[in-house]
């Protein structure tokens, strides 16, 4: 097995699924890891058609999650991107944060704490992220240089905006990386 996608696999493999959809993902992601070398993205925008996704959920202080109204995808995502060829999920986490909002790294998660298996939507006729999901603690009061290019909008959100809105305009898996977020957070304290 190729060095890097046996460092996705000790990542994998460690992370504790929240619930029954995420131990169905972590099954799922270790067999396919397991089958393949070929799990990074090399040709835009699906080839191969499932590969590996770093997504950084920055978190303020006072517990608001800042989001991306993603251009491409249409919903409000973490900001993230494709994992590059043996390149560690956790290199792409720091170079995504820093490319796309102009953030560093220091408050960044050493592993990931979510995994999911999701097919894409958007104007790149979809294709299946094995997305990996780190958390920024930050202060919430950082300059962001968002990439225009990328994004319609950069948005801070409080808990009850996040319980009022449609949930149809986030990943389809957003609200379980909350509980999952909650669950991590209580299990430390």
């Amino acid at each position: 097995m190729r060095e890097s996608v046996v460092v996705v696999h000790d990542l994998v493999s460690r992370l504790s699924p929240a619930d029954e959809l995420g131990a169905e993902h972590r099954t799922s992601a270790l067999a396919w890891l397991a089958s393949t070398d070929d799990v990074f993205r090399r040709v835009r925008p699906a080839s191969p058609p499932q590969h590996l996704v770093s997504y950084v959920v920055p978190v303020a202080a006072d517990g608001r999650i800042l989001l991306v109204d993603h251009v491409n995808a249409g919903l409000w995502l973490p900001p993230g991107g494709h994992v590059e060829v043996d390149e560690d999920p956790a290199l792409t986490a720091r170079r995504e944060i820093q490319e796309e909002l102009g953030l560093g790294d220091a408050g960044l998660s050493r592993s990931p704490i979510f995994l999911t298996v999701t097919r894409t939507v958007g104007q790149d006729h979809g294709h299946t992220d094995v997305s990996l999901w780190y958390v920024l603690s930050c202060t919430g009061d950082e300059e962001l240089r968002p990439d225009a290019g990328e994004f319609h909008a950069v948005r801070w959100w409080t808990r009850a905006e996040l319980a009022a809105a449609d949930p149809g305009r986030f990943d389809p898996h957003f609200f379980r990386f909350l509980a999952a977020l909650d669950g991590a957070a209580r299990s430390v304290n």
